[in-house]
């Protein structure tokens, strides 16, 4: 029995008091539609509805306002690949086996990195076993061979740049020769010269939704905004002169990204699908300090580090789910969540078959009780290989925190000279300024048993 039927009696007894306007599912005969929303390299607080003071997110927030918001909401990853691969397949990414980011395909023999294995099952696979039309717009940077493209792995539908970046006008991808032309509808290369590829992507999701919008559909919509390049439109250019650089540019990707979303909100408002639409949004991780970032632009507010770091400004991110049908609105959840229960809740929500082993829990039971436990005990990471000698990890339990051969990104300042194991205590330091391993043995001891057990496990079952 799903967590929504038992919670049925619980649901019963609040509805009308907390949620007039609320349905069960079970009254739809159709199932749900799903939308996920990824943006890509978003800082940790940079919406109206998590503390940004200098952005302009109401189309993000109004899913805030209209849905379930959470706080302490992981990434499966600080960088792109990895992060992807664990949101499509409910793993984490060294189970979903891709440890690392994608290499181009020039050099994806020589690494023997090829993108997400095909024998993974993936969200879209899932949802278009239980009768589902599944699309993804936007970003994939998952592979780039035939099999490991998203045509390849479950994905009727496919409009978007296959490597982890384009300029939003000429659609190439600028990284290393040679330079190439990256804009796709399914296997087949489409030219839009001039064109904003947000507005494009925004054209496609609503196609999509015009064309299947008596069957159920599943859109994937990976946005590469506020990934650089930093291509924000001229009108938010202006709203933002008079922020800093590169704050400015930065702000003006985010609030195109913010008005595009708004404008696929509204169009689901329109078609009256929006009470029978999941609508799910997060960043993929933290936000860049990269050169091509201009060093910087966005804002993890009180938490350390950033895109490609395990401090919490790399892996904490917003993430909100809106469901008018199943879930209450206007809420916040502060319990450990992960990118990797999408998956399973979506499953839930969706009455869909799990047919693997995955890392993900359904959110469901704490998205329906605020007093509920969160559904992890323990959390792990670890990017760049299945050698935790050389490969950045973390575990969480609790309060505690430990990371291991840690990285921290610090713009042009390079990168900050740090211990190989640091541990903390994230209710009494959420900034990770202390490092507790010396005064700390029994909890590091602890933490380091759970990170090789895990290890071991992922590495036997991995064949590594």
């Amino acid at each position: 029995m799903n967590t929504i039927k038992k919670n049925l009696c619980y649901k019963l007894g609040l509805a009308f008091f907390l949620f007039p306007l609320y349905v069960l599912p079970q009254t739809n005969s159709k199932k749900p539609n799903v939308i996920v929303i990824m943006t890509d390299d978003q800082g940790s607080i940079d919406l109206n509805s998590y503390g940004a003071k200098d952005l302009h997110t109401p189309n993000m927030d109004r899913l805030a306002k209209e849905g379930v918001r959470f706080t302490q909401f992981y990434a499966g990853a600080p960088v792109c690949s990895p992060s992807r691969a664990a949101l499509l397949t409910g793993k984490t990414n060294l189970r979903a086996g891709l440890p690392n980011n994608v290499p181009i395909p020039e050099r994806a023999e020589a690494s023997g990195q090829y993108g997400l294995p095909t024998e993974e099952i993936t969200m879209a696979e899932m949802l278009k076993e239980n009768g589902y039309y599944t699309a993804l717009i936007g970003k994939w940077h998952l592979g780039h061979r035939e099999q490991n493209l998203p045509n390849g792995q479950g994905f009727d539908y496919f409009f978007g740049h296959q490597r982890g970046c384009i300029d939003n006008y000429s659609h190439f991808f600028f990284w290393d020769g040679p330079n190439k032309h990256d804009l796709y509808r399914n296997s087949e290369e489409v030219y839009y010269p001039g064109e904003h590829f947000t507005d494009l992507m925004t054209e496609e999701v609503k196609q999509v939704i015009d064309q299947k919008k008596d069957e159920p559909f599943f859109i994937y919509w990976a946005f590469n905004a506020p990934h650089y390049p930093y291509q924000g439109k001229q009108k938010w250019l202006d709203y933002y002169k008079d922020l800093p650089t590169p704050r400015k540019e930065y702000a003006a990707f985010v609030s195109s990204t913010d008005e595009n979303i708004g404008s696929v909100l509204d169009y689901l408002d329109e078609a009256g699908l929006a009470d029978d639409t999941v609508v799910i949004f997060q960043s993929d991780h933290g936000h860049s300090q990269e050169e091509r970032a201009f060093w910087g632009g966005g804002n993890a507010g009180p938490y350390r580090g950033s895109k490609f770091s395990m401090f919490e400004g790399g892996i904490r991110v917003p993430a909100i789910i809106r469901y008018p049908r199943a879930i209450p609105v206007n809420q916040v959840r502060d319990q450990v969540a992960t990118e990797m229960d999408w998956f399973s809740t979506i499953a839930e929500l969706t009455e869909s078959k799990i047919t693997e082993k995955v890392d993900g829990k359904s959110l469901m039971p704490i998205i329906l009780d605020n007093g509920a436990k969160s559904q992890h005990d323990i959390v792990y990471w670890q990017l760049g290989g299945y050698d935790d000698s050389t490969a950045q990890w973390a575990v969480r339990k609790g309060p505690w925190k430990l990371i291991g051969n840690v990285k921290e990104p610090m713009g042009k300042a390079g990168q900050n000279d740090l211990p190989d194991l640091f541990l903390v205590n994230l209710e009494d330091d959420i900034a990770e300024r202390n490092n507790l391993a010396e005064t700390n043995p029994e909890i590091l001891g602890e933490l380091l048993a759970l990170h090789y057990k895990w290890l071991k496990s992922v590495r036997s079952e991995k064949g590594k």
